[in-house]
């Protein structure tokens, strides 16, 4: 009894929270003051030094429909733990944080060990709101829980599904990303892949997710590393993190290019894309037996020619609270720079930071909060 008064109060208490709301589709992203109920006995608050903004958070900005209401977007969001309900262990006030994807604990796969392959995974994360089908910020009337975070605010709620304990001597504003990008492309190279030394792979989109991916085939020991993109300056990158052979897509023809670096094919193909051309050119450019994974949402052909695969893979195939620790790593030895995708953003300028990824300009923008954390500017 004294359990549930206890989960009842703090499900009444408040709190104030700034956070950019998306109203309509394509935005503007205002910022607004709403009220949020206080963490469960099972939740984190969280308050939100940085985040990434992920192409997710983008293509759901452009296709929202208003008529669903408002929501808060982020999913790759780093902080100090402010407050814990009742029956959190992991964490206790002032641990440093890195938010990632949101599973339910209790299906097969999440008891397993696979929270990717969660049965509930979409409506965890995609759902704005908790998988009771309650929503912490009713009382304003904006929906949040995106990824079980919503991390474009100041503060955040989350679980310790969705959490991972990060060192203190490094920069929470540069470990944002490491929720949802970067453990995307790299754990589809380490872990769902499981790439091998002398394995070829070629990288369709060199972007943030593209990079990682780049990144972790070096790590591997893969080679040839062939990355493909049609902005001549992030293939000039790729070359410099990792690649051996850059591809103009707009100058080169794929298909031959490929065909002259690899020979009979490469192993692995990685398409961060979408685009449903790339992904013919994928199946031309695999050797027989070689896998093709798909990694933009939009679906993987049901099959491949010469017994090739065809695989979707979410979130890389990550535990974020194993894999987020290794990328670390990977990052103090210097072999996973990571930090030189990213460049920052004060909150309140999101409008500017989401035109300069669309442009380009920007691979991994990072937002953060002006006076909160330590600043380290690119």
């Amino acid at each position: 009894m004294l359990r549930e008064n206890r989960t009842r109060k703090g499900e009444e208490r408040m709190e104030t929270v700034r956070a950019v709301v998306l109203r309509g589709m394509g935005g503007p992203l205002n910022m607004e003051i709403l009220r949020m109920e206080g963490p469960r006995d099972d939740e984190v608050l969280v308050s939100v030094v940085a985040s990434g903004i992920c192409h997710t958070d983008i293509d759901l900005c452009d296709d929202w429909d208003e008529e669903t209401g408002p929501v808060v977007l982020g999913h790759e969001g780093a902080g100090i733990v402010e407050k814990t309900g009742g029956k959190v262990e992991g964490v206790v006030p002032g641990d440093r944080v890195v938010l990632s994807y949101q599973s339910c604990g209790l299906c097969p796969p999440c008891r397993a060990g696979r929270p990717f392959a969660c049965l509930r995974f979409f409506e965890a994360n995609f759902g704005f709101r908790r998988l009771d089908g309650s929503n912490a910020l009713e009382r304003s009337g904006v929906r949040g829980h995106f990824f079980g975070q919503s991390s474009f605010a100041d503060r955040s709620l989350a679980t310790e599904r969705n959490l991972v304990k990060v060192p203190g001597d490094l920069h929470l504003e540069m470990l944002a990303p490491l929720g949802c990008g970067m453990q995307t492309g790299a754990g589809t190279v380490m872990n769902a892949l499981a790439v091998r030394p002398g394995q070829g792979i070629a990288v369709f989109g060199t972007g943030a997710v593209g990079l990682a991916a780049v990144m972790a085939a070096r790590i591997a020991g893969a080679r040839p590393v062939v990355g493909v993109d049609v902005l001549p300056r992030r293939i000039a990158l790729a070359l410099e993190l990792g690649a051996t052979h850059g591809i103009d897509g707009r100058r080169e023809d794929v298909r031959s290019r490929i065909g002259d670096i690899a020979g009979r094919g490469v192993h692995y193909v990685i398409d961060t894309t979408g685009d449903p051309g790339l992904a013919r050119i994928a199946a031309a450019v695999l050797r027989p037996g070689g896998t093709a994974a798909f990694l933009a949402g939009t679906g993987a052909p049901a099959s491949l020619p010469g017994g090739r695969k065809a695989v979707e893979i979410i979130q890389g195939n990550a535990v974020p609270q194993r894999f987020i620790p290794e990328m670390i790593s990977w990052h103090r030895s210097g072999r996973f720079p990571f930090d030189r995708l990213v460049k920052f953003y004060d909150f309140g300028d999101i409008d500017r930071a989401v035109a300069d990824a669309k442009r380009g300009d920007t691979i991994k923008p990072v937002l953060r909060w002006s006076g909160r954390g330590e600043r380290k500017d690119s």
